[in-house]
């Protein structure tokens, strides 16, 4: 394509991505799949590296600015009233893209770079994507999960404001507790998914999907409005922290070398604010994505290139990307938000009955409570299941089908795993094919194949507990 253009002329191609990999457990970019961008040519040196240099910029801007009144536009004049941060000052956009604190440290440990939900991240380093997958498993990883969208809800009303908006118990919280929830609309569809925790410094701190930062950011921007307009006391602030996740059963040995709180005392779902390998100020909360014991640590960005070297002096501690972070949360049963559930699918049909508090059960107080409720003493029409069957893997949107050869459900998310050497997946089937134990057929490449549904996680979970 280079060698068609003609001598001196510049070419500008503008090209557009879903906003999450959907379909791929392991992503890998393509032409077709690259973010809007400017791809500038030139064969003549009658053309000056200014120009070209200035119409990159014009461009980068041109998309920062479109991005900045898509945000600011509904807000009027109001918010110079109110503490809304729109965006994270550490975040640069390249070629549409957005960066970590941590992008070039990835390139300099071999990362290989790929989009993924608006951002440059890495799917995988020198190490094979099993080798990272089975690392983690055995001893522990970092993962850069900096795209994650982390906010604080603060004021007198923060809780009545969550509660407001997410099907979880918030008011029950202790003090630096945490607890996973959903995010509804009025037809009982899941939003997003996110991990709410109630600070002992008088705020909750929220963490939510990239995948879904606008959509999240509006919703909770939208609800502070309303309650700030009916007098009541709540605000929101972005927060610009980077945020890193360090899972393995040996992620806790590691931490507790640069941290003086002792990690025995923070049992999975808490977090405490401590200094870890020399940088203040981070937030330690025993969580992850992976079904290990392990930590995320939000850390001011202009320290997470410190931490992560420091982290990474440990022998125990290898680096790993999109690619491990992937399988290892399947393994676990754990859904990715746009693949697993979305906004047609309920917290009962996506097997996640769990993060409706009981109390929110009686008061019926949560968006799309009068659809989620009855679902909840009843049955559904579909439910998401784990699947495991041999030979070729499973694979999204693969078709499910019942034993007489009719389809009954999809494949939401599959792959080999690398600890049970058997292909694992989730997906939809009709009610009555989902207990566990239903033998089923998939079809993979056009070709149907034996399948049984069995109970998740795949994998054990290890989150630590107090004993």
């Amino acid at each position: 394509m280079r060698k068609s253009l003609r001598p001196s002329r510049v070419r500008l191609s503008f090209k557009s991505q879903p906003a999450l990999w959907a379909s791929r457990p392991f992503p890998i970019p393509s032409r077709l799949e690259r973010p809007v961008q400017a791809e500038v040519w030139t064969t003549s040196p009658s053309v000056p590296g200014r120009v070209v240099a200035s119409v990159c910029r014009l461009h980068q801007l041109r998309v920062t600015m479109q991005r900045t009144v898509r945000v600011v536009a509904p807000l009027g004049f109001r918010l110079q009233a109110q503490p809304l941060v729109q965006s994270r000052p550490f975040s640069s956009v390249q070629d549409g893209l957005r960066r970590t604190p941590l992008y070039d440290f990835h390139l300099a440990h071999g990362g290989k770079m790929v989009a993924f939900a608006g951002w440059s991240l890495p799917v995988q380093y020198r190490d094979s994507h099993v080798d990272s997958h089975l690392h983690t498993r055995r001893h522990c990883s970092l993962f850069d999960v900096s795209h994650m969208l982390q906010t604080k809800i603060f004021g007198c009303d923060r809780v009545r404001l969550m509660e407001s908006i997410v099907v979880g118990d918030i008011a029950e919280l202790r003090p630096n507790q945490g607890t996973l929830s959903l995010f509804t609309n009025e037809a009982g569809g899941i939003l997003d998914d996110l991990i709410v925790t109630n600070t002992s410094e008088g705020h909750l701190y929220v963490v939510s999907n990239a995948g879904c930062w606008d959509k999240d950011l509006a919703l909770m921007q939208d609800k502070v409005r309303e309650f700030q307009n009916r007098g009541l006391d709540v605000g929101l602030e972005v927060i610009d922290n980077a945020l890193l996740a360090l899972q393995g059963p040996t992620a806790a040995q590691v931490l507790q070398a640069g941290v003086t709180d002792d990690m025995r005392k923070l049992p999975f779902m808490t977090s405490a604010v401590m200094e870890v390998f020399g940088v203040s100020g981070c937030r330690v909360t025993r969580c992850g994505y992976t079904g290990e014991d392990g930590v995320e640590i939000s850390v001011p960005a202009a320290g997470a290139v410190h931490l992560a070297t420091a982290l990474l002096k440990n022998p125990e501690v290898k680096l790993a990307g999109l690619a491990a972070r992937d399988s290892l949360r399947l393994e676990a049963g754990l859904c990715l938000y746009g693949n697993d559930i979305d906004e047609h699918t309920t917290p009962v049909e996506g097997s996640l009955s769990w993060t409706v508090g009981k109390r929110r059960r009686v008061a019926m107080d949560f968006p799309g409570a009068k659809i989620i409720i009855p679902q909840l003493k009843g049955e559904v029409q579909r439910r998401r299941v784990g699947l495991i069957c041999e030979g070729a893997p499973m694979r999204a949107h693969s078709p499910i089908l019942n034993t007489e050869g009719a389809v009954i459900g999809t494949v939401t998310s599959g792959c080999p795993s690398p600890s049970l050497k058997k292909n694992v997946a989730m997906g939809y089937v009709a009610f009555k094919y989902s207990r566990p134990g239903t033998q089923l057929l998939v079809e993979v490449r056009r070709k149907q194949q034996m399948t049984v549904v069995s109970k998740m996680p795949f994998v054990p979970t290890k989150y630590y507990t107090l004993k």
